[in-house]
């Protein structure tokens, strides 16, 4: 079982760990020694015992707070779970039906006769305005 060397608050502590740990342990240490540092900081030297109780509460703290944001978290994504749930059960809209108006055969017959002479007429006024 190893022995790892951490610091807390400027102090100095020998703590065993199972194989593999130690980086998980300097992780944890580095935590304490954060919270230990603000309170050194602000207090001056505090008991040991003492630093270490506020340091742990100051984590406590955090890690409560922590733990209401990812339940609040966890239920959006339950709620939203269950409305896509909810979505993928429902019937599918109805289409939108749209209208495309389609000009009858007679009508468009009738326009280009219309734009026959209209071209026809065009063509007799240039040849007058010619002359």
């Amino acid at each position: 079982m190893p022995e790892v060397d951490i610091h807390i608050g400027g102090r100095s502590f020998t703590v065993a760990c199972q194989d593999g740990e130690e980086a998980y342990l300097h992780s944890a240490a580095a935590m304490l020694d954060g919270e230990a540092q603000v309170l050194v900081n602000q207090l001056g030297r505090v008991p040991e015992a003492r630093m270490l109780l506020m340091a742990g509460l100051m984590l406590a703290d955090k890690t409560a707070g922590m733990e209401e944001r990812a339940e609040a978290a966890e239920e959006k994504v339950a709620a939203l779970n269950a409305e896509l749930v909810a979505l993928k059960d429902a019937a599918p809209p109805e289409p939108e039906r749209i209208e495309v108006p389609v000009v009858p055969a007679e009508m468009t017959d009738a326009l280009a006769e219309l734009a026959a002479r209209a071209e026809a007429l065009a063509e007799e006024v240039e040849e007058k305005t010619r002359d």
